[in-house]
C-alpha cells in the first residue's frame, strides 16, 4: 500500500516518523510505501499519480482536509482507502467509527474491512464531512489572517475569529431548489452535509451513517449576534428543531443561487472562492473505505 501524510500535521513527519510507520505497518504484516507531502499543492498531485498506480490501497495521515484531497483522487476507482487520523477534530474518522489511536487505525487497515461510503460534491469540488457558505467560511478566512500575520495559535486564533465574524455577520439572500423545490432565504449560514447530521445536544456535529445517498441542508432565519447566541444554546440543550427560524432538510441534489457572481466556499474546512450557481450533488457509495469489522450481534 501507498501512506500519504501531510508532513505539517501534528509534530509533523520527518524521514524518522516516516520509517517508523511503516514499521508499524509490517508488525501488522502490511508492507507500504511512505510518501510525505509538504504543501496541498503536493499533497494533491501526490494522490493523483498514486490513484493512477492503482495500488492494493491508499492511505492518508493527516486531517479531514487531508483526507479530502486523497479522497478526491480516489472517488471511483474502487481503490480502498485507509485512515490515519492525525488532524486536531477527525470528523471524518470518528463518524465511521475508526480508531483515533494510531497502532489501531493502523490495525484497521490491516484487517482489511471495507465499506462503501457517499461523497458530496459542489461544482466539482469534493467533500466527504461538509460544505458551507455565509459565516463558517468568514471564521476561517479570519483564523488563518490571525495565525498567519499575529502568530496566534489555531484555537486562540479561531475564538477571535468567531468574535469578529459574529460582529460583521454577513448576510445572504439565496434561493435554494432541493430536487425540485426552490425555497428563498436571507441567512447568516447554509450548512451542507454528506448525508444527515445530529444538529443537538453533546452529539451535535456527528453522523449516524454515510451511506444514506442524501444531502442535509440546514439553515436559519436569524438575524444579529444574539440572535445566532440564543440558537447555538438551543442546539446545545436539545431544541434546535423546535425553533422555527431553523430550517432542516434533505435532498439528492442542491442548486445554490444568489446576486454575487462568486462565494467563499468552505469544503471539509477548506475555503475557496467559487462561482455561482454552486450545484451540489451527492455521489452514492463512490469511496470504499476500510472500517472496523462490525461486531458479532
Amino acid at each position: 500500500m501507498v501512506v500519504i501524510v501531510n508532513a505539517t500535521a501534528g509534530a509533523g513527519h520527518d524521514e524518522g516518523a516516516c520509517e517508523k510507520l511503516e514499521a508499524l505497518f509490517a508488525a501488522h504484516g502490511v508492507a507500504v510505501r511512505v510518501l510525505p507531502a509538504h504543501t496541498g499543492a503536493e499533497l494533491t498531485e501526490i494522490a493523483r499519480r498514486v490513484a493512477g498506480e492503482k495500488p492494493p490501497g491508499v492511505v492518508a495521515g493527516g486531517g479531514d482536509g487531508t483526507l479530502n484531497a486523497v479522497a478526491s483522487a480516489l472517488k471511483g476507482t474502487g481503490i480502498p482507502f485507509g485512515v490515519l487520523p492525525l488532524g486536531t477534530l477527525n470528523h471524518f474518522a470518528k463518524d465511521l467509527g475508526i480508531p483515533l489511536e494510531i497502532d489501531s487505525a493502523v490495525k484497521t487497515i490491516a484487517e482489511g474491512h471495507t465499506a462503501e461510503v457517499d461523497v458530496g460534491e459542489v461544482n466539482g469540488q469534493v467533500f466527504i464531512n461538509n460544505s458551507s457558505l455565509g459565516l463558517y467560511p468568514q471564521i476561517v478566512r479570519h483564523r488563518e489572517k490571525q495565525q498567519r500575520r499575529l502568530g496566534r495559535g489555531k484555537w486562540p486564533a479561531l475564538m477571535w475569529a468567531s468574535i469578529t465574524a459574529l460582529r460583521r455577520s454577513p448576510f445572504l439572500n439565496v434561493r435554494l431548489t432541493l430536487d425540485d423545490v426552490e425555497q428563498r432565504y436571507r441567512t447568516t449560514f447554509v450548512f451542507i452535509g454528506n448525508n444527515e447530521y445530529a444538529m443537538e445536544g453533546f452529539s451535535i456535529g456527528k453522523r449516524d451513517r454515510l451511506d444514506g445517498g442524501r444531502l442535509s441542508v440546514y439553515v436559519s432565519h436569524r438575524r444579529g449576534r444574539g440572535a445566532l447566541v440564543i440558537l447555538a444554546l438551543r442546539a446545545l440543550f436539545g431544541r434546535l428543531r423546535q425553533a422555527k427560524d431553523f430550517h432542516a432538510l434533505t435532498a439528492q441534489s442542491i442548486v445554490v443561487e444568489t446576486r454575487r457572481p462568486r462565494l467563499h466556499v468552505a469544503t471539509d474546512g477548506e475555503v475557496s472562492v467559487m462561482e455561482t450557481p454552486l450545484e451540489y450533488r451527492v455521489d452514492p457509495r463512490a469511496l470504499r473505505v476500510f472500517v472496523p469489522r462490525p461486531e458479532a450481534g
